[in-house]
């Protein structure tokens, strides 16, 4: 589907260390600002257990977990939206992903620099959203002028853009993101059209010293604290560790140092199952014996939509969907005791997809 999360944050906070942890693009990790400029891209799974567990009912030739892109973009300094530091490039690269992973340095270490020679992570965010709200507010006054004159005379289009335009540039001013501007009722292809940075869904990532990964520290609740009016969620993981997870070579040494620290699982598996949902995103399962696949699709599609998301010729020549529940698929052990028992539905062109639905599509082209 082609999605794509940024990882943000200040230079020196633990950006490229989480990258290389969540994919097997290795972003070079250096203790002085500025280590990356070009923007690494990595494509990652994303894990779901469900996926093991029909691939253990079913026995497939093949497993292929669904994935979303992870960017790993330079880090941001004050005066990013004139141009300072790698200011241009960082928030252009912003400007192409779907969605912003926000990192935070919630940890205190002498030996590790920071850009502003102290640790204060709530200063850190406010840093980047001032800046990334300039950029927008930029915008936002030029694409004012191209379409006032128009809205005035009485023009539908342009009085509908000069309405959310005129609506954003008030909350901006007030020192907050384009999405607080922005409401259920708006239509999403024009919002998406002004290309504004702050209207991108956020996920705060905290990244704390080893102490803290399973309770937090006072810098974490500072971060909810601040965050609290955004109902953006904040996670929190420790770099360090992932990266030492990460260099584990097989299964069971990871879960033995998993079960040595405590987790049930990688703080990076959390990071990405909370980009996912950041993302509106939901996965349907195909199950047989060449693969069991997981599909990304968004939240709310119907089955001709998602069938799409396989070839656009399923979508056009939609005859119907035969569907099984994930529980009720797990549960009985396969398609034909699932059919045996009544679970297997047909659904035509009006359904909407659950999430872990198990899907076969009948079209004609």
């Amino acid at each position: 589907m082609g999605l794509k999360c940024g990882i943000v944050g200040l230079p020196n906070v633990g950006k490229s260390t989480l990258f290389n942890c969540l994919s097997n693009a290795k972003a070079q990790a250096a203790n002085f600002p500025f280590c990356t400029i070009e923007p690494n891209v990595g494509t990652i799974t994303v894990p779901d257990r469900r996926l093991n567990r029909l691939a253990e009912l079913v026995n497939p030739q093949r497993i292929l977990p669904t994935t979303v892109e992870i960017v790993d973009i330079a880090g941001l300094v004050k005066g990013a939206s004139k141009g300072e530091g790698l200011g241009n490039q960082f928030l252009g690269n912003i400007r192409e992903c779907d969605a912003i992973l926000h990192v935070l340095r919630c940890f205190d270490d002498p030996n590790v620099v920071h850009v502003d020679g102290s640790v204060d992570p709530v200063r850190d965010k406010e840093v980047i959203d001032i800046e990334l709200q300039l950029k927008d507010l930029e915008t936002v006054e030029a694409r004012i002028k191209k379409v006032e004159k128009q809205a005035q005379i009485g023009e539908k289009e342009a009085k509908r853009r000069f309405d959310l335009l005129s609506r954003i540039k008030e909350v901006l001013l007030k020192g907050q993101s384009a999405r607080a501007a922005v409401s259920a009722n708006d239509d999403p292809a024009l919002v998406n059209e002004f290309q504004l940075l702050t209207t991108k869904p956020i996920l705060y990532v905290c990244n704390v010293d080893e102490k803290s990964v399973l309770t937090g520290n006072a810098h974490v609740e500072a971060v909810k604290k601040a965050v609290a009016a955004e109902s953006a969620e904040v996670i929190v993981v420790t770099a360090a560790i992932e990266a030492e997870i990460a260099a584990l070579d097989t299964p069971e040494e990871r879960e033995m140092f998993l079960k040595d620290m405590g987790l049930d699982e990688p703080g990076v598996n959390k990071l990405i199952q909370a980009a996912y949902r950041l993302l509106k995103l939901q996965t349907y399962f195909t199950a047989g014996e060449k693969e069991v696949r997981a599909w990304t699709i968004h939240q709310g599609m119907t089955a001709p939509q998602a069938a799409g998301v396989i070839h656009s010729d399923f979508e056009k020549g939609f005859i119907r969907a035969e569907v099984i529940g994930y529980d009720d698929y797990t549960t009985l052990g396969s398609e034909a005791a699932a059919k045996a028992a009544g679970k297997l539905r047909i659904e035509g062109k009006e359904y909407v997809v659950n999430d872990g639905d198990v899907m076969h599509f009948l079209f004609n082209v």
